[in-house]
């Protein structure tokens, strides 16, 4: 029997809600013709077998030729799970806010997170987790970040096709911004005052939330050399607090090191803000 010389996709999860994975198979007409051209090897959320060669583990057998990795590093499992699924992959992908960014789990960075487990599991002892949720470029090296919360499809069929082609995936690294002059939608901030976090934030969204009247809330994670120095004023001049701020900048991309510096310039620029702005101490 001959070889399949089709290469072969991988994709893997770790802590996630599965929304990125499903953007994979919500590809649907064009899901189609990308199974002919790749094999598909490793994919539990589409089925749990490897290669029709018994069931697949969490680990994978390997080698593949593109990982796609959705999800943040939380556990120790995680940890050593990923330095295995780099060494089986040519190249890894990772995928949405989470394996990015740190994903909204990534909240945890900034707190006790034993003060969590107590609040979550009835018998904490018996939970392994790590301190912080990190994003996979922490942990191992990676070819290529796709963001998004979840992703886009259309930009990841670009991404697979390019990687399997060898060459530079076609993602313009440009703000939600360009995305409402190419759809005519009036800057909400401009006509309204409306906070917006569109000039640092990646396109690929479509700029859905501008369209429908409301400032972009970051779920595409930061463009390159986002421009924080001015963003954060004008965000206080559109009414947001610095504790609101912080926490729109924090939601989906808490762990990003391009919006690092926004605590510091919220601090440096009022120190005095408290944690009681809304009158309780």
């Amino acid at each position: 029997m001959a070889k399949d010389a089709r290469p072969t996709l991988a994709v893997w999860k770790f802590a996630s809600c599965d929304g990125c994975q499903l953007t994979l198979l919500d590809c649907e007409d064009e899901l189609l013709p990308l199974s002919g051209q790749v094999r598909i090897a490793h994919f539990l959320e589409l089925s749990g077998t490897e290669d029709s060669d018994g069931p697949a583990t969490l680990a994978g057998r390997g080698p593949y030729d593109l990982s796609l990795v959705e999800g943040s590093v939380t556990t120790p499992e995680d940890a050593r799970r990923i330095q295995h699924i780099r060494r089986i992959s040519r190249r890894l992908v990772t995928i949405g806010a989470c394996a990015t960014a740190g994903g909204v789990q990534a909240l945890r960075n900034f707190a006790d997170v034993t003060d969590f487990l107590a609040a979550v599991y009835a018998s904490p002892q018996y939970i392994s987790t790590l301190e912080t949720s990190t994003p996979i470029s922490a942990h191992v090296p990676v070819d290529f970040e796709l963001r998004g919360c979840p992703i886009d499809r259309r930009q990841l069929l670009e991404v697979i096709t390019a990687q399997l082609a060898g060459r530079k995936p076609n993602i313009p690294d440009q703000s939600v911004c360009f995305e409402c002059k190419r759809r005519g939608t009036t800057c909400v901030t401009v006509a309204r005052g409306t906070p917006c976090l569109g000039p640092v934030t990646h396109a690929g969204c479509g700029a859905i939330c501008p369209a429908y009247g409301r400032g972009c809330y970051g779920c595409f994670g930061p463009v390159e050399r986002p421009n924080l120095d001015s963003m954060v004023p004008q965000l206080r001049h559109d009414g947001m607090s610095d504790r609101d701020i912080l926490r729109v900048f924090r939601t989906f991309n808490a762990a990003s090191p391009a919006y690092g510096p926004v605590p510091r310039l919220v601090g440096e620029e009022h120190p005095g803000d408290s944690e009681d702005e809304d009158g309780d101490g």
